[in-house]
């Protein structure tokens, strides 16, 4: 059974233990069991370090203890999250990021709009940055025996910021494993198979290039194969004038690598040696598919990852809001970043700190 003492309750100085908490070395979970816009106004501003929270869900399901989500009209349900988030940006860091999941609903038969809508009154109203729109497809998500309209399997998440530049991001935390280069007959080829020759046939037989192009193109290439050899670049493309498109646009006014074609007749996109960074697509399995059975919300923990490693630093203090049975606090636990997480159930607050306590 859970100890009292792992859990603050209104009744405390909220303001003096999260200070305590914040100065100390333990990384072990501050839970606060109380209203999450009560309990925001009591920490001290510029603070927190990264935020990520998956609200209740307008219109959705009965939540213990009631609380937000239960409002009559979306639009009362919009304005008491803005509250909130308001109060999330008045304790973020200016180097904080906050992520938000939510989840749409149906009402007289029309899709609300609910995330976009929120998103939009954020970087309107309250001057947030919008960085990254992610889809989360849900994979394996759940049955729908609607009959005029296709399967739900997806849900936003938003990245925040509260500056344009300057926060906290360490990209190279969250890019994957990158392939590796091979010798094949004496020849370095590329983890995709790119060994030159394609390339140098191409250059050889081009009627778009002049001979000083050409040599110059040859020239670049022995270059980039090199690169790839000593692990300098994981892997490379070669856009040649008339034979590749250009990326991105043939425009040279909103494309400065559709000028580089025009005046060199060719250019690299080089893969970086680290790997790729993701995507703003994210496949990843419910919760409730993972062998968690006391919460309703498919919030997985896999969604928190990439997040907090990019986002937050080693020695941050990750919040939830509504943390729920605590999946973004195990994962913020899990790797060694303090945590805040606040909910109005005390029986959730009690599975967070439980699930937490098995990492100890």
């Amino acid at each position: 059974m859970i100890s009292e003492d792992r859990i603050m309750h209104t009744t405390s100085t909220v303001h003096c233990t999260f200070e305590t908490y914040s100065r100390g070395q333990d990384t072990s979970p501050l839970f606060i069991h109380g209203d999450a816009l009560t309990i925001l106004k009591q920490l001290p501003a510029e603070t927190i370090d990264f935020c990520m929270t998956s609200p209740p869900y307008w219109n959705k399901r009965e939540y213990i203890n009631q609380g937000i989500g239960l409002e009559e009209t979306y639009q009362e349900y919009i304005v008491n999250l803005m509250a909130i988030f308001e109060q999330i940006k008045r304790i973020l860091k200016p180097t904080g990021s906050f992520w938000l999941n939510l989840g749409d609903t149906y009402l007289n038969k029309t899709l609300v709009g609910i995330p976009w809508r929120v998103a939009l009154k954020m970087t309107d109203e309250q001057g947030w940055i919008l960085r990254n729109s992610i889809i989360w497809n849900k994979v394996k998500g759940g049955l729908d025996n609607t009959h005029d309209r296709l399967r739900n399997v997806h849900e936003s998440i938003f990245h925040f910021v509260k500056v344009s530049k300057d926060y906290y991001y360490n990209i190279d935390e969250i890019r994957s494993e990158p392939g590796k280069a091979k010798v094949v007959n004496g020849s370095i080829v590329s983890a995709t198979g790119v060994s030159g020759v394609r390339y140098r046939r191409q250059i050889e037989l081009s009627t778009s290039l002049s001979d000083d192009e050409k040599k110059a193109a040859m020239r670049a290439l022995g270059e980039m194969l090199a690169k790839v050899s000593l692990g300098e670049i994981a892997d490379f493309r070669m856009i040649i004038r008339n034979q590749q498109r250009a990326t991105h646009s043939a425009s040279e006014r909103v494309s400065g690598r559709a000028r580089e074609l025009r005046e060199k007749g060719f250019y690299f996109l080089a893969y970086h040696p680290e790997g790729s960074k993701p995507g703003d697509v994210w496949d990843i399995l419910p919760e409730d598919t993972q062998k968690r059975v006391e919460h309703f919300a498919p919030y997985p923990a896999d969604l928190c990852k990439i997040p907090v490693l990019a986002t937050c630093p080693p020695d941050g203090i990750v919040l939830d809001p509504f943390c729920g049975t605590g999946t973004t606090i195990f994962v913020a636990q899990n790797l060694e970043r303090k945590s805040v997480g606040i909910d109005l159930s005390k029986e959730y607050l009690q599975i967070a700190e439980e699930r937490c306590a098995r990492l100890i």
